[in-house]
């Protein structure tokens, strides 16, 4: 199987182009998706992209789940507890193939914990823009344990379960442009 061929280097995640997106089960029946407005990153591609490397930082204060009530909350101290714990943060620590895709093993910190996780992803090439630049694509998925980083906030309902999930469904769109 051959890597596909994207270009050595350092790429800026183009955040204008580029989503973080997270969904997480309500009153066990439904689905509550959101994203993350403000972050961004580099991505360093080796000659051999198996020694490629990503970094990332997440502004929790732009999270948006299109309900600004709810979205106050998460920034509060019974879920993120932005003004005390920070932003999100990921460093890869790891490369490698997956088939015909990759997955990315790094450190996820949240409210100052950090935790191993491995990312699902799928690089879906390299393109020049109109600019006279190169962009590259992917889209990455991996799924969290919200209680593993200290989001442990819980409502009990009537019967089994808990008003939210503790499972988070992490998804990324990410567009990244080679830096001269």
């Amino acid at each position: 199987m051959s890597t596909p061929q994207i270009p050595a280097g350092t790429w800026a995640i183009d955040t204008s182009h580029s989503e973080v997106g997270f969904t997480v089960r309500h009153l066990m029946v439904a689905k509550v998706r959101g994203t993350f407005e403000k972050f961004g990153g580099t991505i360093t591609i080796g000659e051999d992209p198996l020694n490629s490397s990503v970094e990332v930082e997440i502004d929790l204060n732009s999270v948006n789940t299109r309900d600004e009530g709810r979205d106050a909350h998460l920034r509060s101290a019974d879920f993120f507890d932005v003004e005390a714990k920070g932003d999100m943060t990921f460093k890869s620590t790891g490369v490698k193939q997956a088939g015909d895709d990759y997955v990315v093993t790094g450190d996820l910190t949240i409210k100052g914990t950090t935790r191993p996780v491995e990312l699902a992803l799928e690089f879906n090439g390299v393109h020049p823009d109109p600019w006279g630049g190169t962009r590259a694509g992917f889209s990455a998925e991996t799924e969290i344990s919200r209680k593993e980083f200290g989001v442990d906030f819980e409502v009990p309902m009537d019967g089994p379960g808990v008003v939210v999930g503790d499972k988070i469904k992490v998804s990324l769109e990410v567009e990244a442009a080679l830096q001269a």
